[in-house]
C-alpha cells in the first residue's frame, strides 16, 4: 500500500483501517516531512506487525519517483494545503503558488505515474482527496476551490481512462474534518468529521469500488443546494 501526504490525519487513519480489516505485508509511506513520521512508523510496525518504509516526497519540487520498484495493489493520496486565507488569498501570491502546487500541479504528476504502474502490475485501485470546495468557487477559498475543481476532473478522467485496464480510481470529497490542517477554525459541528469516521467511510467506498463518495453524505445535498444557486444571488452571499 501507497499512502502520499502520510502525516495528515486522515491518511493515518485510513492506514489503520485498512491494517485493522486486511492483510498488507509493506506500507510506504510518503511525506515532506519524513522526521514527523518516525512514531507512526513504529505504531504501525509494533501493533501491526506490518513492514513500512518512509520516503521523502515534495510536491513543491520537480522530482520524480519509480513506483515500480514497490510491491502494492492499493495507493492513498491524502496529499494537500488549504493555505491561510485570513487576510484573503489574493495578497499572498507566494500562498497561491503553494496551494496550486500541493493540490493540483505538483501532485498530477506522480498519480500519473502511480495510474500507469498499476495498469503495468495488471490492476489496483487509487484513491484520492479532494474536496466539496472544487464544486463552486467561494469568497472564502476560491484558490484552493479551483485546484480541487482541477483535481477532481482529472481523477474523473483518469477513472475513464482506467475503467477497462481493471484499476479503479475513486474520487473522495470531504467536507469539514476535524484535522491538523482545519485546527483553530470555526466549523460547524453538525458538517464536520473525524478522521476515523471519514476513514470507515472511505473504506466502505472502496471495498463497493465507488466512483465518488462525499464525507459525510451530508455534504452530497448541501453542494447540490450551493452549487444550483443563481450567480445573482450568490454574488450577494459571504460562503
Amino acid at each position: 500500500m501507497i499512502v502520499l501526504g502520510s502525516n495528515s490525519d486522515i491518511a493515518r487513519a485510513f492506514v489503520e483501517k485498512m491494517l485493522e480489516k486486511e492483510a498488507v505485508p509493506h506500507v510506504y509511506l510518503f511525506s515532506s516531512n519524513i522526521d514527523a513520521l518516525a512514531s507512526f512508523k513504529k505504531h504501525i510496525e509494533v501493533k501491526y506487525t506490518t513492514e513500512v518504509t518512509v520516503f521523502k516526497l515534495d510536491l513543491l519540487e520537480q522530482t520524480k519517483f519509480d513506483f515500480s520498484a514497490l510491491t502494492y495493489n492499493v495507493a492513498f493520496c491524502a496529499a494537500g494545503y488549504l493555505g491561510d486565507t485570513s487576510e484573503g488569498v489574493i495578497a499572498k501570491p507566494e500562498d497561491v503558488a503553494r496551494i496550486l502546487q500541493i493540490n493540483y500541479a505538483g501532485l498530477v504528476p506522480h498519480l500519473n505515474a502511480i495510474a500507469k504502474d498499476l495498469e503495468n502490475k495488471g490492476g489496483g485501485n487509487l484513491v484520492c482527496l479532494s474536496s466539496v470546495a472544487g464544486e463552486r468557487g467561494r469568497q472564502s477559498n476560491f484558490i484552493y476551490g479551483s485546484a480541487k475543481a482541477g483535481l477532481t476532473a482529472y481523477l474523473s478522467g483518469l477513472r475513464n481512462l482506467l475503467a477497462k485496464k481493471n484499476v479503479h480510481v475513486m474520487t473522495v470529497k470531504p467536507g469539514f474534518m476535524d484535522t491538523k490542517m482545519t485546527k483553530g477554525m470555526d466549523l460547524p459541528g453538525p458538517l464536520t468529521i473525524s478522521p476515523e469516521k471519514a476513514a470507515t467511510l472511505i473504506y466502505k467506498g472502496y471495498k463497493g469500488e465507488k466512483n465518488t463518495i462525499y464525507i459525510s453524505g451530508i455534504w452530497r445535498l448541501v453542494m447540490f443546494i450551493i452549487r444550483n444557486i443563481p450567480e445573482f444571488i450568490f454574488k450577494k452571499l459571504s460562503l
